[in-house]
């Protein structure tokens, strides 16, 4: 089983920052394009952001501007540095490679990914 561990995850006022990570083991980032996935109470899975090991990257509309994701192959670690947190950006967060079908990255380890999320909470 790969490990995908996620930290980081908080709980701040709006307009707080936080800064997440992802580190892996048994298993490196050239081998997928990363996304950062969120999942609130009662709502789906949604991708947040993804970078390929090319360094391209995606942001969804919610949180364009707001957040960065960056790689450090080094250390085999993803993060998504997040800004101007609202009570919107509150959930779960997930890392997991983007080829996992919908909804897998939140429960990816039905997919023999270690990694149980990291809790975002922002307060208004």
């Amino acid at each position: 089983e790969a490990q995908l561990v996620e930290s980081g995850g908080d709980s701040v006022q709006a307009g707080g920052s936080l800064r997440l990570s992802c580190t892996a083991s048994g298993f490196t980032f050239d081998e997928s394009i990363m996304g950062w996935y969120r999942q609130a109470p009662g709502n789906e899975c949604k991708m947040v952001s993804s970078i390929s090991s090319d360094g391209d990257t995606y942001y969804a509309d919610s949180v364009k501007g707001r957040f960065t994701i960056s790689l450090n192959n080094a250390k085999n670690t993803m993060y998504l540095d997040m800004n101007s947190l609202n009570p919107e950006d509150t959930a779960v967060y997930y890392c997991a490679p983007t080829y996992l079908p919908p909804g897998g990255p939140c429960r990816k380890r039905a997919y023999n990914f270690s990694g149980q999320g990291t809790q975002v909470t922002v307060s208004s």
